[in-house]
């Protein structure tokens, strides 16, 4: 299992609102890329966690940097939807059907 994976970037809120984040998306999709490699190669890999979810008060930064896929406007705690976070979703729901259609 690969838990909790993920880094800290400055992410971009544009002028519409949304949150441009592609280093994490890329990072991610390097990432990933070398699991399915190492899984093609026999490593008994089960799983992958995308660290974070939400970003959130982390220990060695406080709330300085960013983690997740979702935007946390710490003032009023709304939520947005990053790039990055679409993107994964998009994935795993591609995965998913195809895993679903190899049952």
């Amino acid at each position: 299992m690969v838990t909790e994976n993920g880094a800290a970037f400055d992410d971009v809120v544009t002028p519409s609102g949304e949150i441009d984040d592609e280093p994490r998306r890329s990072y991610l999709e390097r990432h990933l890329a070398a699991a399915a490699a190492a899984i093609a190669d026999g490593v008994p890999l089960r799983g992958y966690f995308v660290w974070s979810l939400m970003d959130n008060f982390e220990w060695a930064h406080g709330y300085s940097k960013r983690f997740g896929l979702y935007r946390v406007d710490y003032g009023t705690q709304r939520r947005t939807l990053k790039r990055s976070g679409d993107w994964y979703r998009s994935l795993v729901r591609a995965h998913s059907a195809l895993h679903a259609a190899q049952r």
